[in-house]
C-alpha cells in the first residue's frame, strides 16, 4: 500500500508539472500573439489610411493603365513607394534590378565590376526590354533612362511615372553611390549625374510627380492624383 501511494503522489506531482508547462507555454505563446498582433497594427496604420484613399482611385471609371513603371534617381524611393502603391492598387510588383541580379547571378556593383558601365547597361536594357507582365508597379534602377529599347518597351505596356527629386534632397539620402551600384562614369561627381540623368527622365514620363517636402503618404497620394486626371483624360 505504502509503495501505491508513494506512486500516486509521484504520477499527481508529474502531471501538475506537466500541466504547469504546458500553461506556462501556453500563456507565452498568448502574450507572442499579441505582441505580433499590436506590431501589426501599429504598422498598418498608415497602409490602411493609404488603401482607403487609393481603392477609390481604382475603382474609377477609366482607371486602366496596365503597367506602373516608375523612374527616378537611386533615393528617389521607387521601390519604397512602388511596394505601398502596387498594395494600394492590388497590382503585383517588381525592382527591375532584383530582376537584372537574378539573371545575372551578380550584385550590380559586382556587374559593373566585371563588365563596365556600357556592358552594365547592355544588360539593364535587355532584362528591362524583355519584362512581360500586365497590372504591375516595376520600380527601375536609375539608369534604365540610358536605354531607349527599354523605355520604349515600358511605356508601350503602360504608363512612366517620374518620381523628381532635388539634388539637395539627393544628397542628403545617399551614401556610398558606387556600393548601391550607382552606373558613374570616372571622375563623375552626383551633380553631373544628376544634370545628365534629369533630362531623360523627363523625355520619358508620362507623368512628373514632385517628391520635395513629402514623405512617403504625400507621395503616394500625388501619384494616385496624377494617375487618376491621367485615366480620366483618357
Amino acid at each position: 500500500r505504502d509503495v501505491r501511494e508513494v506512486e500516486n503522489v509521484r504520477k499527481a506531482r508529474d502531471v501538475r508539472e506537466v500541466e504547469g508547462v504546458r500553461k506556462a507555454r501556453d500563456v507565452r505563446e498568448i502574450k507572442d500573439v499579441g505582441k505580433g498582433r499590436e506590431r501589426e497594427t501599429v504598422g498598418s496604420a498608415e497602409l490602411k489610411r493609404l488603401l482607403r484613399f487609393g481603392s477609390c482611385y481604382a475603382k474609377m471609371k477609366g482607371y486602366s493603365m496596365n503597367n506602373i513603371t516608375l523612374i527616378g534617381m537611386p533615393g528617389a524611393g521607387k521601390s519604397s513607394i512602388g511596394v505601398v502603391l502596387a498594395k494600394v492598387l492590388g497590382y503585383q510588383f517588381i525592382d527591375s534590378d532584383l530582376l537584372i541580379q537574378k539573371a545575372e547571378k551578380r550584385t550590380l556593383s559586382e556587374i559593373i565590376a566585371d563588365e563596365g558601365t556600357e556592358g552594365f547597361k547592355a544588360i539593364e536594357n535587355r532584362v528591362n526590354a524583355s519584362i512581360q507582365v500586365e497590372n504591375t508597379v516595376i520600380a527601375t534602377g536609375g539608369s534604365v533612362v540610358y536605354c531607349d529599347e527599354a523605355m520604349q518597351h515600358l511605356k508601350s505596356e503602360g504608363v512612366v511615372v517620374y518620381l523628381k527629386i532635388s539634388l539637395e534632397l539627393l544628397s542628403r539620402r545617399l551614401g556610398n553611390l558606387k556600393g548601391r551600384g550607382v552606373v558613374l562614369k570616372e571622375g563623375q561627381t552626383l551633380a553631373s549625374l544628376y544634370d545628365e540623368r534629369v533630362p531623360l527622365y523627363e523625355k520619358y514620363a508620362d507623368i512628373v510627380v514632385d517628391e520635395e517636402d513629402k514623405d512617403l503618404e504625400g507621395s503616394l497620394q500625388v501619384v494616385l492624383e496624377a494617375l487618376k486626371n491621367r485615366g480620366d483624360k483618357a
